[in-house]
């Protein structure tokens, strides 16, 4: 009881929560034992080059299970990989490259890795980006949403027969403890109108994150796949060092290691707590709540709609989805 209260006192403090210390505090609650060895499974981590990907592809790799690397440049992948391996000891680690930002990319990795993967056990969503003025992918659509939002919702949707075949199997979306300033804009997801503010931008498209993740949740019952999104809290990562250099400047002797804001998803996709639910939204091994402020709440129809734009932008068919929840 104790320590649930102290726990939900760091979350709603925020600074106490988010930071190096709410994690020190609970870690010392926590039951080393919750990580069940992974040998045998394969684990595919987006935007794994750096930061909060990089550590939980080390975190998956010291469990035992054979990782894959996506990345956008093989230099940069080569170079992690050789990271994960010689921190993890772990020599069954391979860089795949995708930029998750290009559509038909993401479609010929998806095809590629089907193809040639025997099995899929845990997907993990991080790869993202922030940027400082509106850009346009090479399809032309809003770079923040392209990358964080459409290029993951086509790439898992793509991979859900191969999910589905390996199960039980878990996604993970990593999401930002952002997210709980904006509401979801699905009159302009694209931020087209208005001043583009690029924090902003990039907390929404984590709300739609954590929006698809409840949506695939229930569109996955019954198959034996799960769906999770969880937010790190403050990592000094080079993402935030880059993005928000003030933020950073302040904040960088309360932030935490990429391997302390990566633990829950390494605790998502090893632990039998992970598979046990679906559709929750975590932060440091905890459910938590996905609205904090009440103007932040969509209605069921922005959810569809969301959806029905995700799939229209990126060409995906909903049939297959369709037809395996009804199964």
């Amino acid at each position: 009881m104790i320590r649930s209260l102290l726990d939900t006192i760091l979350d709603r403090t925020v600074v106490g929560g988010y930071t190096s210390v709410g994690y020190r505090v609970r870690r010392s609650t926590w039951d080393t034992a919750d990580l069940q060895p992974m040998d045998g499974q394969v684990v595919l981590v987006t935007g794994a080059t750096s930061g909060l990907g990089l550590a939980a592809a080390e975190g998956f790799a010291r469990l035992g299970a054979s990782v894959r690397l996506l990345a956008r440049s093989e230099e940069r992948g080569e170079r992690a990989s050789k990271t994960v391996v010689q921190r993890s000891g772990n020599s069954d680690v391979q860089v795949e490259l995708c930029d998750l930002s290009n559509l038909q990319a993401v479609r010929q990795f998806a095809e590629r890795f089907s193809s040639g993967a025997r099995r899929l056990d845990v997907l993990v969503n991080n790869a993202g980006v922030m940027t400082g003025k509106r850009t346009l992918s090479v399809d032309g659509i809003e770079l923040t949403f392209a990358t964080n939002v459409l290029g993951p919702f086509l790439l898992t949707n793509l991979l859900i027969p191969l999910l589905e075949k390996s199960a039980p199997a878990r996604i993970i979306n990593v999401s930002s403890g952002g997210m709980y300033t904006q509401r979801i804009h699905v009159e302009d997801l694209q931020t087209a109108e208005g001043e583009f503010d690029g924090p902003t931008v990039y907390a929404r498209t984590k709300r739609a994150q954590v929006i698809l993740t409840e949506m695939w949740a229930q569109r996955l019952q019954g198959t034996g796949v799960v769906v999770h999104a969880m937010h790190p809290g403050w990592a000094d990562t080079p993402g935030v060092e880059s993005s928000l250099p003030r933020f950073y400047t302040l904040t960088k002797r309360l932030l935490r290691t990429p391997q302390e804001g990566a633990d829950t998803i390494v605790w998502l996709g090893a632990a039998p707590e992970g598979a046990s639910s679906s559709g929750g939204f975590w932060h440091d091994r905890r459910q938590r709540p996905t609205h904090r402020l009440p103007w932040t709440r969509e209605t069921p129809e922005d959810r569809e709609q969301l959806w029905a734009e995700c799939e229209r932008l990126s060409g995906w068919n909903d049939i297959p989805a369709t037809t395996h929840s009804n199964t």
